[in-house]
């Protein structure tokens, strides 16, 4: 239900929008601060991966989910964040703003040794490779069965839709993730942020 509002909200804010007016900047939908408006693109830029970041943290952390029975802190691991849009966007613009945001938040750990997408730490696994070489003090050398699985996992999707009205476009990009409990393979948590844009047809999207 609360999708089908925010989805609502947007279109109603965009007809409202498209209503007496020719061409124009790209600006925010539904947002009235002018200085903000005046500095955004019909693509997705620094403010918006914040705001995503932010919305998706501050969802997670009031669900509770984040609060072992036990008191003490979930490992989570990231996994991939599928982008769906036409831009060339690095994803993980998105995924470090939500690691610093969980880490300090206190309620998690997030692990460095494993991710789906390619961007674990090297060194975790290099640094082992040196076992029985006798140029590295032994003892300064991490011992096997140290590593921490993982026992959630963070994955996600960012999907671009674009409509046309007239002469104005108007895009919406959704930012979607799913926190799953990777013993059972349920999922534990989802959100969905959404982002709109609207502007002249002509605009392009980066």
């Amino acid at each position: 239900m609360k999708n089908v509002l925010s989805k609502g909200l947007l279109f109603a804010a965009f007809a409202a929008l498209i209503a007496g007016c020719t061409q124009q900047a790209p600006r925010y939908v539904g947002v009235d601060n002018p200085e903000v408006q005046a500095v955004i693109s019909m693509g997705l830029d620094r403010q918006d991966f914040e705001k995503a970041a932010t919305d998706a943290v501050d969802s997670l952390l009031r669900s509770g989910v984040l609060n072992k029975p036990n008191g003490s802190k979930y490992i989570l691991a990231i996994s991939r964040i599928i982008n769906d849009t036409t831009q060339k966007i690095d994803t993980d613009l998105l995924i470090k703003k939500i690691r610093i945001s969980i880490l300090e938040s206190q309620k998690a750990i997030v692990t460095s040794a494993i991710t789906a997408g390619g961007n674990d730490d090297a060194l975790i696994y290099q640094t082992r490779d040196l076992r029985e070489d006798d140029e590295f003090q032994q003892d300064t050398i991490a011992e096997k069965n140290t590593l921490l699985a993982p026992e959630l996992s963070l994955s996600g999707k960012i999907i671009q839709q674009t409509k046309t009205v007239d002469k104005n476009k108007l895009v919406e990009y959704y930012f979607q993730l799913t926190l799953t409990n990777l013993k059972n393979g349920l999922a534990v948590w989802e959100s969905e942020s959404i982002i709109g844009k609207v502007g002249d047809k002509k605009s392009v999207n980066w």
